[in-house]
């Protein structure tokens, strides 16, 4: 680590930003519980030096070459490196500037959405300490570090999905996720410990550089990163791991907007990004990669066809986006999956924080519920979501059609079209969805005339102008950052990039947005029209969908019969027969010595005497003989 000015600068941003959340959570917890507004202060400011140290950290280092890295070691000796600090590189720096600005707005917006909750310090306490990780996470220079804010991360996220712990519903929700999001750590966790056993070695900065694996084979090297993959798995909620995230919606809108744009799930596809040289040296590792993301952007698709919830329509959406982030990185698009990483986070925080306006109005997560209250007439929130909507589905010129297309590009380089096929068939799939609830609030079959009740209050006035803002400077991000993808490709590189691909998948795309859209207005937005989809009509395929392809009722019957009835019922019997039968044999054991001693001890005269003869005869045989 060197040490001049320049990098003491660096040194003290990178302090600053990952320790200030961290003092606000604790002066939150330890001093300020009884004063939200000085709670709501602290965590705000200390979002905001993030933002400003990340925006300079991001303005200085433009032109970066090389990693640089300010680390101590914290395990050394012979053959074994393990350090403990800051890696900084372009993706990171990339990285922590859409996470601080995402973590700062969502803060802003939260003083409109929580200023009723009666857990507001509490609220913005954990905010801190989510900002904390993943800031933290983000910068860290080993693998060791990064799992260790990664499980923070995850118990963040579990603190505020089931903030409103007084919900059985939240409760179980934080549980389901924390769970199913610890299954795929422990493959997380094995991967790196198969890793540190052969290379001694997890610092980020080698692994990538790939002089840590030379002469490990490549069977080990596609073992450890599927077990790594496993984590990615988990947190990012792709298959088999992904039903957590819709059930996550139990917490409060401005969580969902936090966990679903550029924090907590966007951690795994971060992770690919970060690992990518590493990642990109198994071929069958990443041909699985692009399986599993494939599969999960479908499943996810068609869940979203058929929800009611504008919370979970967006839910699957994420789970499916990110699948698309996992198929570009699989085939090669390094540039692609982080630049949809990137756009994803601004038009998804937008498209959560939108609903949010709505629901805190209405009081209803149901789509046809708020059409007909008259959801339309909130000017700011609907145009906001029209303009997310349109970015999920890739429409021009907003920024979700840029990345969508470097999507396509990298899919349509790889030899096998099928991967193609599948991108450009949820790409008609996100558009359907994505309209399908538009349509429904901007064209109710049934309307509730006059305004919203209680619109021109004024501390309704007060809340909805803190919810505004951010949703005003998401949707300028949405509109404009797609035109920053040259700017951000010689930024980022193109490291890994495939080949020229042909321009026919582009226009492919784009017809398939079109015409998903087309088909919602055709089912959900003409006039006279029924508002029932396609797959509605067809009742098992409905209920398929609508059951999320019965994932969750494998799970259940899993646990029932392997936990339930195998697992628990040998540790039962475990339990009754050896550990309790064992202690009971030993006190019966003790109660009957205790009865023969007892009898030994009775006040009978001829029992003694008897005892006494006994041991005559025997001592008298024993000298005769």
């Amino acid at each position: 680590m060197a040490g001049s000015p320049a990098h003491s600068v660096d040194l003290a941003a990178l302090l600053a930003a990952t320790a200030l959340p961290f003092f606000s959570f604790l002066a939150i917890i330890v001093a300020t519980r009884g004063r939200p507004k000085v709670s709501a202060g602290l965590s705000i400011g200390a979002a905001a030096v993030c933002l400003g140290c990340s925006i300079g950290l991001l303005a200085f280092h433009s032109g970066l070459s090389a990693p640089i890295e300010f680390s101590t070691s914290l395990i050394a000796s012979s053959g074994l490196n393990i350090p403990f600090g800051f890696l900084v590189d372009k993706l990171n720096l990339l990285m922590i500037v859409v996470v601080s600005t995402i973590c700062f707005l969502v803060q802003v917006y939260s003083l409109g959405y929580m200023a009723k909750d009666p857990g507001f310090s509490r609220y913005y306490a954990f905010m801190s300490l989510f900002t904390w990780a993943m800031m933290s996470l983000a910068l860290s220079a080993s693998l060791l570090q990064l799992y260790f804010f990664w499980e923070l991360v995850g118990l963040s996220s579990y603190l505020l999905i089931g903030f409103w712990y007084e919900k059985w519903s939240a409760t179980q929700a934080g549980k389901k996720a924390f769970v199913m999001t610890r299954a795929g750590d422990a493959a997380f966790f094995i991967g790196i410990l198969l890793l540190f056993i052969h290379t001694g070695d997890l610092n980020i900065a080698h692994l990538d550089s790939r002089s840590a694996l030379a002469g490990v084979p490549p069977s080990f090297i596609t073992l450890s990163a599927i077990l790594i993959f496993g984590g990615i798995v988990g947190k990012s909620a792709q298959f088999p791991l992904l039903t957590w995230l819709p059930d996550a919606m139990e917490g409060p809108t401005p969580v969902s907007a936090l966990l679903h744009s550029a924090t907590m799930v966007a951690a795994g596809v971060y992770l690919f990004a970060r690992l990518y040289p590493f990642f990109s040296l198994s071929p069958t590792a990443m041909s699985v990669f692009l399986a599993i993301g494939t599969i999960s952007m479908l499943l996810a698709s068609t869940m979203a066809m058929v929800s009611r919830d504008i919370k979970k329509v967006w839910a699957y959406s994420t789970i499916s986006q990110l699948g698309f982030m996992i198929m570009a990185l699989g085939a090669g698009g390094y540039f692609a999956g982080v630049f949809h990483l990137t756009t994803h986070a601004g038009f998804k925080a937008l498209l959560f924080l939108c609903s949010g306006v709505f629901i805190h109005r209405f009081e209803t997560n149901d789509v046809f519920e708020l059409g007909r209250l008259g959801a339309r007439r909130m000017l700011i929130p609907m145009i906001s979501m029209v303009l997310g909507a349109a970015a999920l589905s890739g429409l021009p010129p907003l920024s979700g059609y840029f990345s969508k297309e470097a999507v396509m590009g990298s899919l349509a380089g790889l030899p096998d079209h099928v991967w193609l096929a599948a991108g450009l068939c949820g790409v008609f799939l996100t558009a359907y969805y994505s309209f399908r609830l538009i349509f429904i609030l901007l064209f109710p079959r049934e309307r509730v005339s006059g305004e919203p009740e209680g619109a021109h209050g004024a501390a309704h006035k007060a809340e909805y102008g803190a919810m505004a803002l951010p949703l005003i400077i998401l949707s300028t991000v949405t509109v404009f950052l797609g035109f920053f993808e040259t700017p951000l490709r010689h930024f980022i590189g193109v490291a890994g990039e495939v080949g020229q691909a042909p321009t026919w998948p582009h226009t492919a795309a784009l017809a398939l947005a079109v015409a998903g859209a087309a088909v919602a207005w055709i089912e959900f937005g003409r006039k006279g029209a029924a508002q029932i989809g396609f797959v509605e009509r067809i009742e098992p395929l409905h209920r398929l969908f609508a059951e999320r392809w019965y994932i969750d009722h494998f799970y259940g019957l899993l646990v029932n019969r392997v936990v339930d009835r195998g697992i628990a019922r040998l540790c039962e019997l475990n339990d009754r027969k050896v550990i309790d039968g064992s202690i009971d044999g030993l006190c019966e054991a003790t109660v009957e010595s205790g009865r023969v001693v007892a009898t030994l001890q009775t006040v009978m005269v001829q029992y003694r005497l008897l005892a006494i003869f006994a041991v005559l005869v025997l001592l008298a045989l024993y000298y005769y003989y």
